[in-house]
């Protein structure tokens, strides 16, 4: 059965379908999902989620494009809701300066201080980096990310020698339907040299959906055509790869069951 590591089933493209199409993961074989909160006013979207469905499991966070929107109250409403019990880690969280939305030093100044809630209640986190390699590292370093709860860096894009840097802190590799893309040769060298115990399988749905429904709405049913694709690379079962996978999900997340 397949851990999907990181869900937005809070997003609208999924209003008109939500209840059926995450009524029908486990029959599809997904067997966990963790769904990630992204904006400022998403939370309380994603602890609904997890209390309607059994299997659904959350992050809390606010990704680096809503900085701007970060405040103290919403900062201490995070670090309470880490305390639920099917509250799993602090994301997402990071830097993007891909799109660029809010200033850098914003960015930083509210990653850090997610970090330091993520650290304080030993919990994972989950880690958003677009084109900021550099800064993104440099803090992560700064922070002693490595000596943390664990962690992942979501939607990996950067080289192998940067993904060096976070397996040797002990850290994950999220990889999702960019893998089986053509054009994705810097992943797949990813997906070749990252030891199987420290990927997770990720869609970042409604986004990034894989060949062959590039450019669609992603759903975590697709997550086989990722697996597959790691399978292909690594020359192993596409087997393996869930099992492992699905291993690594639980053991990051704390998930006994």
């Amino acid at each position: 059965m397949i851990f999907e590591s990181h869900a937005h089933y809070d997003d609208e493209a999924f209003d008109e379908d939500r209840e059926e199409l995450l009524n029908s993961m486990r029959e599809n074989g997904i067997e966990y999902v963790v769904n990630v909160c992204a904006a400022a006013d998403g939370l309380e979207k994603t602890l609904e989620l997890t209390e309607k469905y059994p299997f659904v499991y959350g992050a809390v966070g606010v990704h680096p494009d809503d900085a701007g929107k970060m405040n103290e109250e919403i900062l201490q409403r995070i670090q309470e809701y880490c305390r639920l019990d099917k509250v799993v880690a602090v994301g997402e969280i990071g830097l993007d300066y891909y799109w660029d939305k809010e200033s850098h030093e914003i960015q930083k100044k509210w990653f850090e201080a997610q970090m330091e809630v993520a650290r304080s209640e030993r919990l994972p986190f989950i880690i958003n980096s677009g084109e900021a390699a550099k800064d993104t590292l440099t803090m992560m370093k700064g922070l002693r990310a490595g000596e943390m709860s664990g962690g992942v860096i979501h939607c990996f894009s950067y080289s192998k020698e940067m993904a060096k840097e976070y397996l040797d802190m002990g850290l994950y590799i999220g990889i999702g339907g960019v893998v089986t893309f053509k054009n994705a040769k810097k992943l797949k060298e990813v997906a070749e040299y990252a030891p199987l115990e420290q990927i997770l399988l990720e869609t970042d749905c409604p986004y990034l959906a894989p060949v062959p429904h590039r450019g669609k709405r992603n759903t975590s049913l697709n997550l086989p055509y990722v697996a597959e694709e790691i399978a292909r690379i690594k020359g192993i079962s596409c087997e393996e790869v869930v099992e492992v996978t699905c291993r690594n999900a639980k053991k990051m997340f704390g998930i006994k069951d």
